[in-house]
């Protein structure tokens, strides 16, 4: 069969459709220690707190046949959209309104459609995406329709006592030119856990701004919810940003409900794809987290009950770690935040990617750093020496995985 350019481009072994397909191979054998997927950890007060909240929409009528039988509009259900809009008014005097905001089917959906509404083939130009520090999340690599989609820069590494460091970006190196229709970042970073400082963030800002072009801020692990960051953070939007948004972290990744915070302009524009892609996006998430938007609830929730449940495994894992690793050669970012270890193997002999085909052999699977580094220049080492592990699963086989992870390195050296 021929396929179209589309076809070509986003059939071709995308590193996200590698990832998920390893993670579904892996889940259905059985015989697999789960350290690569971004799979959020199951919270035992989430999943009863949305069990009697699915109850009670299931015992009621009107709620069932608008959760499961009529199509909301496309920017989304809207009570949701009234009441987040209301928060974030309330929490933080944000100057906006549900006109800001914009239901997806996902994030991983959103950012397809918002990267190639900004970005991509205008004339004879290929505009871009620019990540102003790599690593970054491997969902995004395959999202552009043309060549040469994003260009990214090489972070300063701080390096941190005896095994971490920290990535910065190099503000001094950071270009925006007349081809980059945005800026682009996560927080906390998928995939290394890194949160960007708010000086960080509002040089971000001032570049975007100085270049009449959106800063798009990935918060699908951050700031107000699902709140997983263990350092000091301040929650930003102004109508130069696009504030992404995530049920999924909240622990409702199979409600497929990204949420995008933007001008009224970009919000309208966004719909509109909606319609045409999706139709309307589901109702599932929003009505089963709509009571606590209202109330402000998912803020304390995210503080009082995710934060802490995640902080705490990242503690026992790191101390696993260090247990493990003594006497090896590695470095860990410093884990501010999300729910993953971005392992640097300094001097690896093999490539992260070698690695990560001998630890599946072992029964590990992790994924291997090659992965994270869209737009950047072939060549800097460090791309070959680093591998993400999550830490969201049980406790005990996270501490067997990185037992055979350090088993497998020693073996290398």
């Amino acid at each position: 069969m021929e396929l179209s350019d589309f076809g070509a481009r986003l059939c071709r072994g995308a590193g996200i459709l590698h990832l998920m397909d390893d993670l579904g191979q892996a889940l259905a054998a059985g015989d697999k220690i789960m350290m690569g997927g971004g799979n959020p950890g199951h919270v035992p007060e989430i999943q009863e707190l949305m069990r009697k909240r699915l109850q009670s929409l299931i015992g009621d009528d009107h709620s069932l046949r608008r959760l499961i039988g009529i199509y909301d509009p496309p920017r989304g259900e809207g009570d949701m959209l009234r009441a987040l809009a209301a928060l974030l008014r309330r929490e933080y005097g944000w100057d906006l309104d549900e006109e800001n905001i914009c239901l997806t089917c996902g994030s991983q959906g959103a950012f397809f459609l918002l990267f190639n509404m900004l970005a991509g083939r205008r004339r004879q130009d290929c505009r871009k995406i620019l990540l102003p520090l790599a690593p970054e999340y491997i969902g995004y690599a395959d999202l552009g329709l043309c060549d040469g989609f994003f260009r990214s820069y090489q972070p300063i590494i701080e390096e941190i006592g005896q095994d971490m460091f920290k990535y910065r970006i190099d503000f001094s190196r950071l270009e925006v030119g007349d081809d980059v229709a945005a800026i682009c970042v996560s927080r906390p970073t998928n995939p290394t856990g890194n949160v960007l400082t708010d000086g960080e963030v509002q040089g971000l800002v001032s570049m975007a701004a100085d270049h009449s072009i959106p800063l798009i801020l990935d918060n699908a692990y951050g700031l107000p919810f699902p709140g997983m960051i263990y350092t000091e953070a301040t929650p930003i939007w102004n109508e130069q940003i696009v504030l992404c948004l995530s049920l999924s972290k909240f622990g409702l990744p199979a409600a497929r409900t990204g949420i995008i915070i933007a001008n009224k302009e970009i919000i309208r524009l966004l719909s509109g794809l909606n319609a045409v892609v999706n139709l309307a996006p589901s109702s599932f998430g929003p009505m089963l987290v709509s009571d606590l938007i209202e109330s402000g609830e998912i803020i304390r929730v995210s503080k009082e009950i995710i934060r802490p449940f995640y902080k705490s495994k990242m503690e026992r894992a790191l101390a696993a770690l260090r247990h493990h690793f003594q006497g090896l050669h590695y470095k860990v970012h410093v884990p501010e935040g999300s729910m993953f270890f971005w392992l640097w193997l300094p001097d690896l002999p093999i490539s992260s990617h070698n690695l990560y085909a001998r630890l599946k052999e072992k029964g590990v699977v992790v994924v291997p750093g090659e992965q994270f580094f869209p737009g950047l220049p072939p060549g800097w080492q460090h791309t070959r020496e680093c591998l993400r592990l999550t830490y969201s699963q049980d406790d005990g086989e996270v501490e067997r995985g990185l037992e055979l992870i350090a088993g497998e390195i020693r073996a290398l050296a």
